[in-house]
């Protein structure tokens, strides 16, 4: 992907000099955090259902405690800290036109890169859980070192692939601005937990989309993408899969406990995205067989 050249975002918080130590219950955040470590990667899922929890007043537990230090950055981190400002100025470019086009006025999440843990109007999250966005304060979360765990342990990696894992963050905040995300979330809690994941599915389906509508219109506008990209954030979305992760991780599947899609759905809504561009298109007027 060429970038070279491109402005960063100034919509960033850097605080990699500084981590946070946390301890809670098995019914606040720490229960979460296993539920999500049984899926490894799951985007923003978890940001999402961390601000569930916050609502219902389920972190109140928490203990929490800041602790400040300085080291020195790598050449990759830094160059991996310049890439992540710069696709997220990218979608700041696209997200502000599209939604000119629909009448709309398009605000900036914040980019937030921690290391370890981080504090979130969501709650206290540890970077296991993987990059997630939150809604309660319009702001996604990332750790640089999640890049290298997914060519370490999935064998996903390229620089359009990483890019993906941003847009998605950034799918989310536009599903937040949409009131999709509200809406979904308000149904989620009136159903049971089986329900509920088939609702998030279709969450993580559109936030998936909405990167590919960026990854459309970037390269409309920039011709950025080059030979291999797509191949490369096809292949990430294919191992992003609940049942792939899922297989993984224990040898077999639960598709009732999906929550994220598989990986034929990823794949499939983040191609459809790439090629139209399309923002009549949603995840939540079609069948569940259609997904």
């Amino acid at each position: 992907m060429k970038l070279d050249g491109r402005r960063e975002s100034s919509n960033v918080e850097d605080r990699r000099g500084m981590s946070t130590g946390a301890k809670a219950g098995m019914g606040g955040l720490a229960g979460i955090i296993i539920i999500a470590l049984m899926t490894f990667m799951q985007g923003g899922g978890i940001g999402d259902v961390v601000n569930n929890v916050v609502q219902q007043g389920g972190l109140s537990s928490i203990q929490e405690e800041q602790i400040e230090g300085q080291r020195e950055f790598t050449e990759e981190e830094q160059q991996l800290a310049t890439f992540s400002r710069q696709v997220l100025a990218s979608t700041e470019d696209v997200w502000t036109e599209v939604f000119k086009k629909m009448g709309k006025t398009y605000t900036p999440p914040t980019l937030v890169l921690f290391t370890g843990s981080v504090n979130s109007a969501c709650g206290q999250a540890s970077s296991s859980v993987g990059p997630f966005y939150c809604s309660g304060d319009q702001k996604l979360y990332i750790d640089l070192s999640f890049f290298t765990e997914m060519k370490s342990q999935l064998g996903a990696d390229g620089d359009f692939s990483y890019a993906y894992v941003i847009a998605h963050e950034v799918g989310h905040h536009v599903e937040n601005l949409l009131g999709t995300l509200n809406a979904a979330h308000v149904q989620m809690n009136k159903v049971n937990e089986v329900e509920a994941n088939k609702i998030s599915v279709r969450l993580e389906l559109l936030a998936d989309y909405y990167a590919g509508v960026w990854g459309h219109y970037e390269n409309a506008k920039y011709r950025s993408l080059e030979a291999g990209d797509v191949e490369e954030a096809i292949d990430c979305a294919e191992k992003i899969g609940d049942n792939y992760l899922q297989k993984k991780a224990r040898g077999y599947v639960q598709p009732e406990s999906f929550t994220h899609g598989t990986s034929a759905q990823r794949m499939k809504w983040l191609k459809r995205g790439l090629n139209t561009g399309d923002m009549n298109i949603t995840t939540f007027n079609i069948p569940e067989s259609q997904l």
